[in-house]
């Protein structure tokens, strides 16, 4: 049995290996070409991948109810190819020359809230460009900058996604079983914290919020951090474009946070909708964000 097991986790690495390998062959290709073979892998992948697909579509019908279902699906269609297209993108930006790198991803907005020492936490939702995003704030800033990860199963997958978001810059990932104390720590020494708070952790330690009128498990970590950390809430999302990325800075969030975190999670939400409404497509759609139900509730996706 432990051979067995031993046997598919070595398969798994050399899989994962390999396809490391494939990103660094692909990292020189122009993006134009990567984008349109983006595009096909992922028209493939929403045929193929059914129970994802259901997901997506579930998901936007709960969120856009009095829109169309043709553009729900369209909608959907897009996040298939906006997953496939950044997933390759990776190849460049994680083994791409910097100044390709600082060509292709594009910050704006309120940079001159990254200027200065007061303790920063970036609100990064889940776009499928948030790891260009992240990349955005090291290229740009000699702030310390620290960022919360899962780990992934496969080793040299893993590997590869910290090597890759801790390329440039002063960063640190933490893994989400190290706790609270260092990034409370780099906070208060006035570093900045990259959150991306807005998915389904399951009950323990959420609260149920509404996310497009629908309550939502969602963690009250953004304002936890931010009164522990004594710090301001910026905004961030990542747009997609066919020359590269552009990532958004909004100005500081006013009267964030308060003596509310429930009301305060509620404030992220209606936030995260407003950035969602300008690009639909680009958003997370494949990820159960309302599996966790109110008790007495049954699931929404049977």
């Amino acid at each position: 049995m432990m051979q067995q097991q031993e046997k598919k986790t070595d398969k798994g690495s050399l899989g994962g290996r390999l396809g490391v390998a494939f990103m660094h062959v692909l990292a020189p290709l122009p993006l134009p070409v990567l984008r349109a073979l983006g595009w096909g892998v992922g028209q493939v992948l929403y045929v193929l991948a059914a129970h994802r697909r259901k997901i997506a579509l579930r998901n936007l019908e709960l969120c856009f109810p009095q829109v169309p279902p043709r553009q729900r699906r369209r909608w959907a269609r897009e996040s298939f190819v906006a997953f496939c297209q950044t997933w390759l993108d990776r190849s460049w930006l994680w083994f791409g020359p910097r100044a390709l790198v600082e060509r292709r991803v594009q910050l704006q907005g309120a940079i001159e809230e990254l200027e200065g020492d007061t303790p920063t936490i970036i609100f990064a939702p889940h776009f499928y460009g948030m790891d260009a995003g992240g990349l955005a704030l090291p290229l740009r800033t000699s702030r310390a900058f620290t960022s919360i990860f899962s780990t992934h199963p496969n080793p040299a997958i893993d590997a590869w996604l910290r090597a890759g978001r801790q390329r440039f810059g002063d960063v640190r990932m933490l893994n989400r079983a190290d706790g609270v104390k260092p990034i409370i720590a780099n906070l208060r020494q006035g570093g900045l914290l990259y959150l991306l708070p807005d998915m389904d952790f399951g009950a323990k330690d959420s609260v149920f919020v509404p996310f497009y009128g629908v309550p939502a498990a969602t963690v009250p970590s953004l304002s936890r951090f931010a009164r522990l950390g004594r710090a301001k809430v910026v905004g961030m999302f990542t747009r997609i474009t066919p020359e590269g990325y552009v990532a958004e800075l909004t100005p500081a969030w006013p009267d964030f946070p308060s003596d509310d975190a429930e009301a305060d999670t509620a404030e992220m939400n209606r936030r995260l909708q407003s950035y969602i409404d300008t690009m639909p497509g680009q958003y997370y759609w494949v990820h159960r964000r309302f599996k966790t139900r109110p008790p007495g509730e049954p699931s929404v996706y049977e």
